[in-house]
C-alpha cells in the first residue's frame, strides 16, 4: 500500500472534536480529546468511540462502563488542545476547566455547548484505539444551535492547516 496515499485519503474523512470525560469515584478522574465519533443506532441510541487503547481515559472508561463526551463548540479550541494531554484534577477543576458532576457521575465541562452520558455496551479491542460501544442515557444541551446542529461543533478541521489526526 501506497503509505502517503493511505494516510492522505484517511484524512479525508471528517471528524468533530469532542472532550470524553470519566470518574472512577477512587480519585482517578480522566479526560482526553477524541474524534472518532459516530452514531450507531436510533433506538436504543448507540454512540460508538475510538479511544486510544493505553490512554487513561481507556482505563478508566473500561473499568466503570460510563462516561460522558463532551460536545465542543466552535470555540472550543482551548479545550481541545488541553486535553491532548492526560487530565489533571485540581480545584475542582479537569485540566484548568471548569466541570460538575453528570448523573452518572463522570465530569461534564461547562464550557461544552452539548454532552451526553454514556453507559458502556461493549468494547471492541483491536488496533492502538479500541471501540467503545455506548448506549446514550442522558443529553445536555447547553447552548442551542442555530441553524444546523452539526454545522456548531468544532472539527479537526478548525484546530488549523497543520493539525492532523489519522491516516
Amino acid at each position: 500500500m501506497n503509505t502517503d496515499a493511505k494516510k492522505t485519503t484517511l484524512r479525508m474523512i471528517p471528524y468533530g472534536i469532542y472532550i470524553l470525560t470519566a470518574d472512577d469515584g477512587a480519585g482517578n478522574v480522566a479526560g482526553a480529546t477524541v474524534n472518532w465519533v459516530t452514531q450507531t443506532s436510533f433506538n436504543p441510541p448507540l454512540i460508538a468511540v475510538g479511544v486510544k487503547a493505553d490512554s487513561g481515559a481507556y482505563a478508566t472508561v473500561k473499568s466503570t462502563k460510563k462516561f460522558v463526551l463532551n460536545i465542543l463548540g466552535k470555540d472550543g479550541k482551548g479545550p481541545a488542545f488541553t486535553f491532548f494531554k492526560p487530565a489533571k484534577l485540581e480545584d475542582g477543576k479537569l485540566s484548568g476547566q471548569a466541570i460538575h458532576a453528570a448523573g452518572n457521575g463522570a465530569p461534564i465541562l461547562d464550557s461544552a455547548i452539548a454532552a451526553v452520558e454514556c453507559t458502556v455496551v461493549q468494547i471492541v479491542e483491536q488496533g492502538d484505539h479500541h471501540i467503545v460501544v455506548a448506549e446514550v442515557t442522558e443529553a445536555h444541551l447547553h447552548q442551542a444551535p442555530t441553524g444546523r446542529a452539526d454545522a456548531a461543533i468544532l472539527e479537526m478541521k478548525d484546530l488549523g492547516d497543520n493539525v492532523y489526526y489519522g491516516g
